[in-house]
């Protein structure tokens, strides 16, 4: 039976189900439990404490487990990044007081507190910069006023609790993240479900990707609409009762339908419809 961690709590928990069940499977808690088994599909899933998926996936207790990519590298845990998940999205900042004009080059002799210890003491190696590292773990963001510390390093993703902190983004980000499934080395090849439960997974996020674009045109301009939509691998082309004219059919990026639209319509094509996808295997 595959078994899979999923985050106990926050906004990638949610996400996570919502995802998993658009997929096909049982994972939504009635309460609090800790467990819930899919028995259609023989998978039980586990709701963790984020910062322990890492360590239960790694020590072959579970399989596979959705965690921020932050986590991942933080933790060390030597686990593969299977497929990204398109939600979490959030950068691994340094800030400090708006009022100090700090550059990350001046950081020397400072203390920068972070719940990112590896993160941060590796970036701060790699600038060649002695600061002091004070490990918290949550509300980072109030060691400044309290004292604490001079700078913090944590995640940002709208910049509204730095902004009521008085608090400013320093420099470019030390990491990019988002949700990320993560598995053991050779999982994938070892066990069959897992590698359903991945094109499942990635079934959903290509249908939030894609979405389906049909129209017609003259046959004559048939080579610039498929270079206007050449579809995953080419579109598909249909006869109509009109001799000169054709169907086209193709999966377009969802975030570019209305200048592809805006493209088609000025070189004749007519009849445009944009279908939404639930899932799809390409």
């Amino acid at each position: 039976m595959l078994q899979i961690a999923l985050p106990n709590k926050g906004a990638l928990a949610v996400d996570a189900v919502e995802l998993i069940r658009a997929a096909g499977y049982r994972c939504q808690r009635a309460g609090r439990e800790l467990r819930v088994l899919d028995t259609e599909n023989q998978v039980l899933f586990y709701f963790l404490r984020p910062r322990d998926i890492a360590t239960y996936v790694s020590n072959g207790v579970l399989d596979l487990g959705i965690i921020g990519r932050d986590f991942l590298i933080e933790q060390q845990a030597g686990l593969d990044e299977i497929i990204s998940l398109g939600f979490g999205n959030a950068r691994l900042c340094y800030a400090g007081p708006e009022n100090r004009n700090l550059d990350v080059d001046q950081f020397d002799g400072l203390r920068v507190a972070t719940s990112f210890t590896h993160l941060v003491s590796a970036d701060l190696d790699r600038r060649n910069i002695k600061a002091e590292i004070v490990p918290l773990d949550g509300a980072v963001e109030v060691s400044i006023q309290l004292g604490v510390a001079d700078i913090i390093a944590d995640l940002v993703q709208t910049g509204r609790t730095l902004e009521d902190a008085g608090l400013s983004v320093i420099g470019e980000p030390i990491l990019h993240t988002e949700a990320i499934l993560a598995g053991r080395p050779g999982i994938m090849e070892s066990l069959t479900d897992a590698n359903l439960f991945v094109r499942r997974i990635q079934g959903i996020l290509h249908a939030r990707t894609y979405v389906m674009i049909e129209y017609g045109c003259l046959r004559s301009v048939l080579e610039e609409v498929c270079q206007i939509t050449p579809g995953i691998e080419s579109p598909t082309i249909a006869p109509l009762s009109k001799p000169d004219w054709v169907a086209v059919k193709a999966l377009v990026q969802r975030a570019e339908t209305n200048q592809i639209m805006d493209d088609l319509e000025k070189i004749g094509a007519t009849g445009i419809v944009i279908t939404d996808i639930r899932t799809c295997r390409v």
